[in-house]
């Protein structure tokens, strides 16, 4: 180390001068630690800012008219929509109910009008997908059955009226032969696509390709509050209700990949 004495200063003047350089670089040096201090809080301050805003993007996207019941997209991307109670099970058959659509039922009291959108003239592995969507949400869940079959019907089978009048809320008169599903498993699988939470049958979820994160739900001993928790957590969602919402009637199992 070269240390530079200036003659024309005493030995204590010149040991003053160093003593203050030295105090003046380590100044500088703690005044660049905490400048270093401060840009890592602010580093992570934006990290979270961008958090926050992944999570509201889920509430600022556009809800569509199907949103309002329960819905999916089959693998070939055809529309299944549901009811969540009797008035909406009326709604489908009175509004949205065409010649060329498909009626399912899960073969149990409890069970919501499940219509696949231009269904009837398609392969049946695409109906045994939105089987399982009828399935899944129907009342088989909460009571524990793991399977249950499920029938499909066309327009012209389907009927409110009856020889006695009209029926009830939620009841429906079925004419003719049904097509059968049988054994059809209740399960299904949570994802993000679109900047939205998608619930499909885990049959339509295993033709996809590279959808990443996703929940499977099963039945099980967690409460449906706390697995919408467990379920908002893992994919950073602040819109627990909406989780909530999607989320048949009963407990659950989580399988988080």
């Amino acid at each position: 180390m070269e240390i530079k004495i200036d003659f024309t200063k005493s030995a204590q003047e010149n040991a003053n001068d160093y003593y203050s350089r030295a105090k003046r670089l380590i100044q500088k040096r703690a005044g660049a630690e905490k400048a270093i201090k401060d840009l890592e809080k602010k580093l992570k301050v934006e990290e979270s800012k961008e958090k926050e805003q992944k999570k509201r993007i889920m509430k600022v996207v556009k809800r569509e008219w199907y949103e309002a019941f329960r819905w999916f997209f089959t693998s070939n991307n055809m529309m299944v929509i549901g009811g969540r109670d009797a008035h909406q099970n009326e709604l489908l058959n009175s509004k949205h109910f065409g010649e060329k659509d498909l009626f399912l039922h899960a073969n149990i009291f409890g069970a919501p009008v499940t219509i696949l959108k231009d269904g009837v003239d398609i392969p049946a592995e695409i109906k045994e997908e939105a089987a399982q969507f009828a399935a899944s949400y129907s009342s088989a869940w909460e009571e524990g059955l793991r399977s249950i079959d499920v029938y499909a019907m066309r327009r012209n089978q389907v009927s409110k009226s009856s020889e006695k009048g009209s029926l009830g809320t939620g009841s429906f008169l079925l004419k003719g032969e049904r097509d059968w599903y049988r054994n059809i498993e209740l399960s299904l699988v949570m994802f993000i696509k679109d900047d939205r939470l998608n619930t499909v049958p885990s049959k339509t979820f295993a033709k996809f390709d590279g959808m990443g994160k996703h929940v499977i739900l099963s039945q099980g001993d967690l409460k449906k509050s706390d697995a919408g928790k467990k379920i908002a957590a893992y994919f950073q969602l602040d819109d627990l209700d909406n989780i909530i919402r999607q989320l048949p009637t009963g407990s659950f199992s989580l399988k988080m990949e």
